[in-house]
């Protein structure tokens, strides 16, 4: 049903923004603000990285996996996950980090605690970024807004797990309730690492900094691939709608994004008076920029030097 969606959303955008337009937006792409978009995607990526490695903090210095490793399991899953649905790269790396000897409870923690930490700094940019689109006279739908307070909610849940021994406390015993003993098992392991990061106030004000810095990078990335399409937009019309389109593409409704990135884009950028061909062709390029930025993880998949026990995807 994802493929269907991804193929159907997908097919009906580009038909709509008129295939002969959207080619010849592409042919004549800036190759020099492409470049400087693929160089802002690698940034993001060596912070992701550093995020992640942050986030093994309440893991003893003795029982910490060595860097390498650890750094291999985050690049390959990038990868590995561009072939997966939704969260099948969360699922590889917690699954690569607990082949290195690392309980299951705490590596499904660390990816869980990356994956809230992200999505609240999308929310925050994307809440600036409301205000900027006001500011600017921009009008966006209201499930546009009423979707980023569910996700702000969702979040704030999340910390209270951590930061709240009620509600840690209220989750373990809906763990307890779960079917089949190992999910239960593991959902317990899960919710006591979590707790584990109210010590780690300093670590997470990092986690949460870079995270914020790695959504700046991405609304740059777009700027640049604008930039190459001859889009006259400005930056500020990036700020305020680049994070609601990543909020969107991470819906798990297609496959990695595809379809609803297409929408998303000629939706929102018609409102700054872009062309359909020109937002489509940006759909395609931010799109393509995430394969890209996935490839050294590829590299090194096909290396001798990966693990032998991270799956390979049939």
């Amino acid at each position: 049903m994802r493929l269907a969606v991804a193929i159907t959303l997908t097919a009906a955008v580009f038909w709509k923004a008129n295939p002969g337009a959207v080619a010849r937006t592409a042919a004549h792409a800036g190759l020099r603000w492409i470049a400087l978009a693929i160089a802002l995607t690698i940034l993001d990526r060596v912070l992701m990285a550093y995020r992640w490695l942050v986030l093994l903090c309440p893991l003893d210095a003795a029982d910490r996996p060595p860097f390498r490793p650890v750094m291999r399991v985050f690049f390959t899953s990038t990868f590995v996950g561009t072939f997966l649905p939704g969260g099948g790269a969360d699922l590889v790396r917690a699954y690569g980090l607990s082949r290195l000897n690392v309980p299951a409870g705490r590596a499904l923690a660390s990816v869980l605690m990356d994956r809230l930490l992200g999505v609240l700094a999308i929310v925050l940019i994307g809440v600036a970024g409301l205000l900027l689109a006001r500011g600017r006279g921009l009008t966006l739908n209201l499930t546009i807004e009423l979707a980023f307070l569910a996700t702000a909610s969702g979040c704030v849940a999340g910390g209270l797990v951590v930061f709240s021994e009620t509600v840690a406390t209220f989750a373990q015993r809906v763990s307890e309730r779960l079917p089949f003993a190992v999910v239960r098992r593991v959902a317990g392991e899960v919710t006591q690492a979590t707790r584990a990061y109210a010590r780690f106030h300093r670590e997470l004000a990092i986690v949460l900094t870079g995270s914020i810095g790695v959504q700046v990078l991405r609304v740059l990335q777009a700027y640049c691939l604008g930039r190459a399409l001859s889009i006259a937009a400005p930056l500020a019309v990036y700020f305020a709608f680049v994070p609601l389109i990543l909020l969107i593409i991470l819906l798990p409704v297609s496959i990695n994004g595809i379809g609803t990135a297409q929408v998303a884009f000629v939706w929102f950028f018609s409102r700054a008076a872009t062309p359909q061909a020109e937002a489509f062709a940006l759909s395609v390029l931010y799109l393509a920029l995430g394969v890209v930025g996935n490839l050294p993880g590829g590299f090194l998949y096909a290396s001798k030097h990966i693990p032998r026990d991270i799956p390979r995807p049939v």
